[in-house]
């Protein structure tokens, strides 16, 4: 709790001390701070009628908020149920479990990802009501815009507003930054890698939220709705052949804070989670010998993650307020060696 000197006395205050008190007068202030911070850390309740000092009233309704009010989930925790969330890469993998699970807790989800075949038979097992796909592919602008207005049109018709976006479309490609030929990188690999991955992330994120700052605040908090982006353990420890992809998700973490910062006035949270090796499109294009070695590089538990443990972390960074501004290591304490 942030107390201002303003919210202690006014001008009327100090000078009832000066008139009554002269002697006392160069302490006013220090008097009435200290006491001050004594009554809040006994936990005292303060109301019109009572004194700290000098016979100096104290604000109205200044109270230390129970334990039930900071862990009331109708306070403190964002709502799911009867809100919109955008999710790209929302076909399959790890987006088509966050779309489920949302779902299940009572999301409107806007599906967006490149494949329409999988979209349109997700909307047919969730059923059209609170479900909408929209064929997209992030590296347009173009195409983004066309799915946000579609998303748009679909609020306005629902009355359920966009409450969190979360940018799981990505992408990987494996690639030496020079060959054994001595041949560098295509610049191509590294466009199209870095067009999904980070330019995607950022341009779906800038699109949406000019539609989440005009929420109505919820809760004791005033929160507006929720940022969550994909990054990956490679951010941290990339192996070999994986500098553009590594550059695409420490792109993300990196910009994770500062999104925070830039979106705290408007009441609008920024989480990023950075998943090891899960069970997706991705992992399925393995072989065999490699999936086993990036196991064994695993901790504890010794095996992929699923999707839906995925999608619980992306549910708990939904709800809880307190998370923002972070990358949440899901790994199980993987840590990528140099070479498989």
């Amino acid at each position: 709790m942030e107390i201002f000197l303003s919210d202690v006395w006014d001008d009327a205050s100090c000078s009832h001390v000066n008139t009554t008190h002269p002697s006392a007068s160069p302490f006013c202030r220090l008097s009435v701070v200290c006491s001050l911070a004594y009554t809040l850390e006994s936990g005292t309740q303060l109301h019109r009628t009572e004194h700290l000092a000098f016979g100096i009233p104290v604000i109205t309704t200044l109270h230390r908020p129970s334990a039930h009010q900071l862990t009331s989930t109708s306070t403190t925790t964002m709502k799911i149920a009867n809100r919109t969330f955008i999710i790209s890469g929302g076909a399959s993998g790890l987006g088509l479990a966050t779309a489920r699970d949302l779902h299940s807790h009572g999301a409107y989800v806007s599906l967006l990802d490149l494949n329409s075949d999988a979209g349109s038979s997700i909307v047919a097992e969730l059923g059209p009501t609170r479900a909408r796909f929209f064929q997209v592919d992030v590296s347009s602008t173009t195409s983004i815009a066309t799915a946000i207005a579609g998303t748009v049109s679909w609020v306005r018709e629902t009355g359920k507003e966009i409450g969190g976006v979360v940018a799981g479309a990505g992408v990987g490609m494996p690639g030496m930054m020079i060959d054994k030929k001595n041949e560098p990188l295509a610049i191509e690999s590294i466009d199209f890698v870095l067009g999904i991955n980070l330019r995607g992330t950022l341009d779906l994120i800038r699109q949406a939220l000019p539609h989440m700052t005009t929420n109505t605040p919820e809760g004791v908090d005033g929160e507006r709705g929720v940022v969550v982006m994909v990054a990956s353990s490679a951010a941290f420890d990339g192996q070999m052949g994986q500098v553009a992809y590594a550059a695409s998700k420490g792109a993300v973490a990196a910009l994770t804070l500062p999104l925070a910062r830039d979106l705290s006035r408007v009441g609008i949270r920024a989480v990023t989670i950075a998943p090891a090796l899960f069970e997706s499109n991705m992992t399925k294009m393995m072989s065999g010998r490699v999936r086993q070695s990036l196991e064994n590089a695993m901790e504890f538990p010794k095996r992929a993650g699923q999707p839906e443990e995925f999608a619980r972390t992306v549910r708990d960074s939904v709800e809880n307020t307190m998370l923002n501004g972070t990358v949440i290591r899901l790994d199980g304490a993987m840590r990528m060696p140099a070479r498989l």
